[in-house]
């Protein structure tokens, strides 16, 4: 029987690592891809995202090659009439799954830690080469297209030559909604901050600023803080962007934001109650209170979230096992592409809906965080009442 289950994991772990590095550097040359076309990147600053696509790549790549792999020895097997044969020997064919679901089981736990990884550290690190490689994607889509949009930032020229832009207009919104600005001039030209971080646009001669024309023979300069533009600042981090060890102490501080904007609150109640100035209940002075304690409430129900979420998703290659191992049994054919699409079929129909409707359910407040767990359970459900089937047959 140890012989047995040896050779059933040995061609498990064939086919996953082979599938493995074929299916991630398929996903991995589509995300270069996206990012070459969307951001205009160069060769430079995309062979710098490589360490950070990776993971990415992978995060995707891992459940489906375990279902592939999966279906594939099972599907050989049974269309060998070993599992029938096996069975005639007494061996249960959940002891042949075993070694498989042992295998889905610790795969599950590495997938959790890669989508810790991709999500904060991959992100984070592909967002960093881009704001760094700014200056030369700016440059490239206003030679090719005299316009550029990203963020807050959009610029308009008229000609580019060299590094002079001519007749340029440049707009900047910041992300925390500050005021925008926009001048407009004869030429500019643009550099980066030593530190990368910053944008700085000299404009030459005569230019527009606003609706004010102001003749100054003198450059002027303006900074584009790109942290604030792109929405990359450290206040503006989305929740997903945190890797599992910070959410913690994010949570704490979200904690303790709010039991500041409730003191504010307390306090502006007692000084309208003590002086009789209930304007500061009014709507103007209350509102803005309000919006603060609903987007705290907001991100600590999103950071409370993500554990659950990423917890779910790297138990997705155990959850796919157990209906892979099943179906590739049941159809006692060798090709294991049918055996892989029949069970991808009620996937991509049922886990993947659920969970974005869970997601969305959690985030909202209308149900707590662990029902990012009801697609697993479903899978899972399934494939032990179709595994008993195969035993019972």
């Amino acid at each position: 029987m140890k012989k047995l289950q040896r050779y059933v994991l040995f061609e498990l772990l064939q086919v996953f690592l082979l599938t493995l590095a074929g299916l991630t550097a398929l996903i991995f040359v589509a995300l270069v891809g996206r990012e070459a076309v969307q951001k205009g990147l160069g060769l430079g600053p995309l062979l710098r995202m490589t360490p950070y696509l990776l993971p990415q790549a992978m995060q995707f790549a891992v459940p489906g090659t375990m279902l592939l792999a999966t279906t594939s020895v099972y599907g050989r097997l049974s269309a060998a009439n070993e599992v029938i044969a096996a069975k005639a020997l007494g061996i249960s064919p959940w002891r042949l799954a075993q070694p498989t679901l042992v295998l889905a089981l610790l795969t599950s736990f590495g997938a959790v830690a890669l989508n810790d990884l991709a999500v904060s550290w991959g992100r984070l690190g592909v967002q960093r080469v881009f704001v760094e490689s700014l200056e030369q994607v700016i440059y490239r889509q206003l030679a090719l297209h005299r316009s550029y949009a990203e963020g807050g930032v959009q610029i308009n020229v008229k000609k580019v030559d060299g590094r002079r832009l001519l007749m340029p207009t440049v707009t900047v919104q910041s992300s925390d909604g500050g005021e925008p600005w926009t001048i407009s001039s004869a030429s500019a030209e643009l550099r980066s901050s030593p530190d990368r971080r910053k944008i700085v646009v000299r404009f030459d001669g005569i230019h527009v600023e606003g609706d004010v024309s102001i003749a100054n023979k003198e450059a002027v300069e303006r900074e584009i803080d790109l942290a604030e533009v792109l929405g990359a600042a450290e206040g503006s981090r989305s929740p997903s962007n945190y890797a599992l060890g910070e959410i913690d102490r994010e949570l704490r501080e979200v904690a303790r934001q709010q039991a500041e904007v409730r003191h504010e609150q307390a306090t502006e109640r007692t000084l309208a109650m003590t002086t009789g100035d209930f304007d500061r209940l009014g709507p103007d002075a209350w509102a803005p209170l309000e919006r603060r304690l609903r987007a705290h409430e907001r991100h600590s129900r999103r950071l409370a979230l993500e554990p659950y979420r990423r917890w779910a998703n790297g138990f997705s290659c155990l959850a796919f096992v157990t209906i892979g191992v099943p179906m590739a049994i049941w159809r006692q054919k060798g090709e294991f592409l049918a055996s892989f699409f029949l069970c991808f079929a009620p996937i991509l129909l049922a886990y993947y809906p659920l969970l974005m409707v869970s997601v969305d359910a959690a985030k909202a407040g209308e149900l707590p965080p662990l029902v990012v767990w009801v697609g697993n359970a479903v899978l899972a459900a399934w494939g032990v009442w179709m595994m008993r089937r195969v035993v019972r047959n």
